[in-house]
């Protein structure tokens, strides 16, 4: 017999192997759903939460006016969220265009044209936050005051059921027309009972174009339109008082949905609008305006007050 120890057997090492391979796939799922689960989380555009960047989409009249630019960057500095201006050309379409959830906010009206909105489309869009009373001025290109305007001479208002109203009643301090029972928020042109000037309706956004087409001698037009045809302050030669008491329903506000008014990013872009930065450029760009900050609270029973203004005119 040899004196030589005997080596033992190698080892099996198939079982080992697959059992080092099994618990490395499972490590490489673990690391792949952490890292999915982390970027779901990162990567949240929805304005109700997430931890990322937030987009809000806001609908305007003129998102070209200067003062959006520092709101836009302000919006992303300080609550990291991503601003998206959506312009429109016409009066009708931003509020159910935020309806249907085609925007988050929206800013481009006053208390009474949204309570009527909702008073005739049976919707419930709320005010969140207040920006400006802006006066409604009536320009001329070729009358220096009201009493140079010549006899008959075509005058253009918005067709808009509220702006017409107010309209009207700009006409009438004005002494240019005598409406029924003194006028109203809901006067029409049925309404006017006596008239130095040929009043014509017109979309609110070719007020100003009638106006220097030479169509019409004057013309009530909106601050949005008139800031965006060039008009100059010189050529108005009437406009109605924004800081009156009655001029409340005519706050210009930030509007969502009723299930949004608790929205504390929604909150927090309709106070953004007052600060000092927005403020300096809205100031210079709007002189006339005079700048509203009413708890939305109070904005929304102003709002459900005129509604049912709007509804009885409806009925009557």
């Amino acid at each position: 017999m040899s004196n030589t120890p005997a080596l033992p057997d190698k080892p099996k090492r198939r079982g080992l192997l697959i059992g080092v391979v099994a618990a490395v796939v499972v490590a490489i799922v673990v690391v792949v759903a952490v890292v999915l689960g982390t970027r779901d989380d990162s990567t949240s555009t929805s304005a109700a939460g997430g931890t990322g960047p937030t987009t809000v989409k806001i609908g305007v009249a003129d998102k070209s006016l200067k003062y959006w630019t520092p709101y836009v960057e302000l919006a992303k500095s300080r609550y990291d969220v991503d601003v998206e201006l959506i312009n429109f050309s016409d009066y009708t379409q931003p509020n159910p265009a935020l309806s249907q959830d085609q925007l988050d906010l929206n800013q481009f009206q006053h208390i009474q044209y949204l309570a009527n909105y909702n008073a005739t489309a049976g919707d419930d869009l709320q005010p969140i936050g207040a920006t400006a009373v802006y006066p409604l001025p009536l320009y001329s290109l070729t009358a220096k005051s009201v009493a140079e305007l010549p006899a008959d001479a075509k005058v253009a208002i918005p067709n808009d059921a509220i702006n017409e109203a107010r309209g009207l009643l700009v006409l009438q301090q004005a002494g240019l027309v005598t409406l029924k029972d003194g006028g109203t928020a809901f006067s029409k042109t049925n309404d006017i009972e006596s008239s130095k000037v040929q009043v014509t309706t017109v979309a609110a956004d070719q007020t100003a174009s009638a106006l220097q087409s030479g169509s019409v001698a004057a013309a009530i037009v909106n601050n949005n339109y008139a800031t965006k045809a060039g008009l100059p302050v010189e050529d108005i030669i009437v406009k109605d008082d924004p800081s009156s008491p009655a001029a409340a329903p005519y706050v210009n506000i930030f509007t969502a949905r009723k299930a949004d008014v608790g929205n504390q990013t929604y909150l927090d872009l309709a106070a953004l609008w007052h600060d000092p930065a927005v403020q300096e450029v809205f100031l210079e760009e709007n002189p006339g305006a005079v700048v509203q900050d009413v708890p939305a609270a109070d904005l929304q029973a102003e709002t459900t007050k005129v509604e049912a203004d709007a509804k009885a005119a409806a009925d009557k």
